[in-house]
């Protein structure tokens, strides 16, 4: 159990999937042969560590993964097809391929099937990551075996770090918005035009005035974030983006 068996090939499964309103049957083979293909298992969709840290950052580093040779990135659990789905919508990780293990079967066959059943879990998967090129584990970083669900070493940057130790994750990217704003439009411009990826914060929707002024002490918009640094306005984006 939680053997590494980098240089082997992945289980061969079928995976039920939901698709729309049909039912469809996605293989393996279709997954990963020919392709280089991170995959990062976890214990369940929805749960606290897989929602706020292990799915999203793997999301926000997809970009510079396909930058450096990586075709897809699949996030798998021990979940129907449903669940599974509605998580990808709620998180939003347009990004990521989720695949539903519903009955566990690739997970035990990657030896990576464990009995949580002391928290109403049943069988679900360990948490892990790894490399897969053509279908062959070329690399597997495994949470270590202790008690609990210990997050140490499948994560996104640790991967990222192991395909290409040189390479610059992106800068987490804020911008505060509001509707019919021209300013805001320009800004927003100007990030797409440069590649930039940032979360857009609405006024009026994500955030109010009040939380505006609180935050980076200013009334109007837009207003950049960079890293938890606030950059100013429509002037400072266009600053940004020129480098």
């Amino acid at each position: 159990m939680l053997n590494n068996i980098e240089g082997q090939r992945i289980p061969s499964v079928t995976f039920p999937t939901r698709q729309g309103d049909e039912w469809v049957n996605v293989t393996t083979d279709e997954l990963f042969k020919g392709k280089t293909v991170v995959v990062f298992a976890l214990p369940g969709a929805f749960t606290p560590t897989c929602s706020s840290t292990h799915l999203p950052r793997y999301n926000e580093l997809a970009g510079v993964l396909k930058e450096n040779g990586v075709d897809d990135i699949v996030c798998l659990a021990v979940n129907d097809t449903f669940v599974m789905n509605a998580w990808l919508a709620d998180q939003e990780a347009q990004n990521i391929t989720v695949v539903p293990d519903g009955s566990g079967e690739f997970s035990e066959g990657m030896g990576m099937l464990v009995d949580k059943s002391d928290i109403g879990f049943g069988k679900r998967s360990w948490r892990y990551s790894m490399l897969v090129k053509d279908g062959v584990i070329e690399k597997m970083f495994i949470e270590p075996n202790q008690p609990g669900d210990p997050f140490e070493v499948s994560d996104a940057d640790t991967m990222l770090n192991y395909i290409n130790p040189t390479a610059k994750a992106p800068s987490a990217v804020a911008l505060f918005t509001k509707p019919g704003c021209p300013f805001c439009a320009k800004a927003k411009q100007a990030l797409n035009d440069s590649n930039i990826a940032f979360e857009e914060i609405v006024l009026g929707t994500d955030a109010t005035s009040v939380s505006l002024k609180a935050i980076t002490g200013e009334t109007t918009v837009p207003q950049l974030y960079v890293d938890g640094k606030h950059l100013g306005d429509s002037d400072a984006v266009i600053a940004y983006v020129n480098g």
